[in-house]
């Protein structure tokens, strides 16, 4: 039941998402959609499978076997279920926020990362375009964090509806007006804060790491608030994988296994 609600929720937001880019769109797009999304879509669907062939569900099931064991901090105090999710919910978007520095700082990481930067533009397929492989690696970690915290089971189910949910909206192409945008900033990340963490400037794609809460970025230093070449103009992506023709499928798939490209 509870992948259920995950899937539900997830399809609802990408269809809100894609529609508003096609009324509203932040920026125009130079790259045929069938062409990215062929590749960021399969990429999903290849995920899916192989999660639910492996670790799938295992977030909520790590749950409720941390809750039936008396395992994590907040099993231990006892904490009501409210003050426990709201600490559950803040504790593992900043884990994730930590475990993102990572990727892009821990070479082995940032091979298997740098498939979701290769993506020439920035829409709401991109927040789908992940190797396997970190999929995986992400999940383990977050089991990991789930146990230390002792999350409540459907604080875990919560928590990856608003993870999805942010990551579909704040890797849309979807024009916010700017007062409002720099408003929403205060407490989530939005699509033009976020798309300065995919721009080619390494000291740019070095910064807004966040994922659905905006503070940690601020408070860790790591925020920029706009990219050297303007949000409509600045180039996607990494400068080293340049030629859509070399980001097909089943390159992707093998690019982790490579020599590691820089600049």
């Amino acid at each position: 039941m509870e992948a259920l609600i995950r899937l539900s929720a997830s399809i609802g937001i990408f269809l809100t998402m894609i529609g508003w880019e096609r009324i509203s769109p932040r920026r125009k797009l130079n790259i045929s959609l069938r062409q990215r999304w062929s590749v960021n879509l399969g990429l999903a669907l290849f995920n899916m499978m192989i999660m639910s062939l492996t670790l799938g569900g295992i977030a909520y099931l790590s749950a409720v076997h941390a809750a039936d064991s008396s395992w994590g901090l907040l099993n231990q105090w006892r904490a009501p279920v409210w003050l426990s999710s709201i600490v559950t919910l803040l504790f593992l978007d900043f884990a994730l926020y930590c475990q993102h520095i990572l990727t892009h700082k821990w070479p082995p990481l940032w091979r298997l990362h740098q498939i979701h930067h290769t993506d020439l533009e920035f829409d709401a397929t991109t927040a789908v375009r992940f190797h396997p492989l970190e999929i995986m690696l992400s999940m383990l970690y977050k089991v990991a964090c789930i146990y230390l915290i002792g999350a409540h089971p459907m604080t875990v189910v919560a928590f990856e509806i608003i993870l999805n949910g942010a990551a579909t909206f704040n890797h849309s192409n979807v024009y916010i007006p700017p007062a409002i945008d720099r408003k929403l900033r205060w407490l989530i990340i939005t699509p033009d804060m976020h798309r300065v963490h995919h721009s080619t400037v390494p000291v740019e794609t070095d910064s807004n790491y966040g994922f659905s809460i905006s503070w940690w970025d601020r408070l860790c230093k790591t925020y920029t608030p706009d990219p050297r070449f303007g949000q409509t103009t600045m180039p996607i992506g990494l400068n080293a994988y340049r030629r859509p023709k070399d980001l097909s499928f089943s390159r992707l798939l093998l690019l982790p296994f490579k020599p590691l490209k820089r600049g």
